[in-house]
């Protein structure tokens, strides 16, 4: 069975995929009491109700790539990712890959789509204004001023772009992180296979397309990429400690998650 995951779907998700999105609203869906004690306080607006109806309706699941996904190891053949990757800061966005690689067969094919910062500078240098520059980045949003903001800020996190990358850059991440054959697409372009109803156009006007593939070698090269050191960031030359415990934890739980795929297959070799 050919398994396609679109991860960070939001309200774009795509008929015949799993679509994942790790949305406070999703992890609402079930907790009916709570829902309408937020919306007595005034602390989720319609959109975000909207947005619960709306995955009932097609079936949404909440997952997060950068806490683990609730998926064995080798056994997706397809990973798309629209405008969520630039959501991601440095540490986040190394370990979302890792977890992509982890889950995905060998062959099998990443496609992230991310806002081009080449567009966006190429309006700038035609229009030399710094603060639309700055606003269509999205880099920068006002922090929480008032009580019900810092809530809000506490339910949904942070939603502002953590980074900006071009095909280039886009590509370089990917491949460092052991994927290969990257390469820039046109809108409409694919190498997929078999992408269904996946929208290859999706917000093409601003966007660069990118895909890579997960290598077919040995298991233990497949992994051998994969080190602390690949995901710890330094801070003025000295170890980040909170970046260290987010890298700690998730190798914590990733290193279940390869025993238990381990575990499975040995069962299957004995069955």
């Amino acid at each position: 069975m050919v398994i396609r995951v679109n991860i960070g779907c939001g309200r774009t998700p795509t008929q015949g995929w799993l679509n994942l999105d790790n949305s406070m609203s999703l992890r609402l869906l079930h907790y009916h009491f709570f829902i309408l004690i937020l919306q007595k306080l005034n602390l989720i607006n319609r959109s975000q109700l909207e947005f619960i109806q709306f995955a009932r309706e097609n079936k949404i699941v909440y997952g997060d790539a950068t806490k683990g996904l609730k998926l064995q190891g080798e056994t997706v053949d397809v990973i798309y990712s629209s405008h969520m990757f630039e959501h991601l800061d440095k540490i986040d966005a190394s370990i979302f890959l890792v977890e992509s690689f982890r889950v995905l067969r060998p062959g099998g094919i990443i496609r992230i789509v991310v806002p081009d910062i080449k567009k966006f500078i190429s309006i700038y240098n035609e229009t030399e204004d710094a603060d639309d520059f700055i606003e269509a980045t999205y880099l920068c949003v006002p922090r929480p001023r008032s009580f019900k903001d810092l809530i809000s800020f506490f339910l949904v996190g942070a939603r502002h772009h953590q980074w900006m990358y071009d095909g280039r850059s886009l590509s370089k991440i990917l491949m460092k992180f052991g994927f290969i054959n990257s390469v820039i697409l046109s809108p409409g372009q694919t190498k997929i296979m078999d992408y269904g109803l996946l929208d290859l156009w999706e917000r093409s006007t601003e966007s660069i397309f990118v895909e890579a593939m997960k290598p077919d070698l040995p298991p233990i090269n497949r992994t051998s990429h994969i080190s602390k050191k690949s995901i710890t960031l330094e801070n003025d030359g000295h170890e980040n400690k909170q970046i260290q415990r987010r890298a700690d934890h998730w190798f914590s739980a990733a290193g279940r998650s390869r025993h238990a795929d381990q575990g499975d297959r040995s069962q299957a070799r004995l069955q």
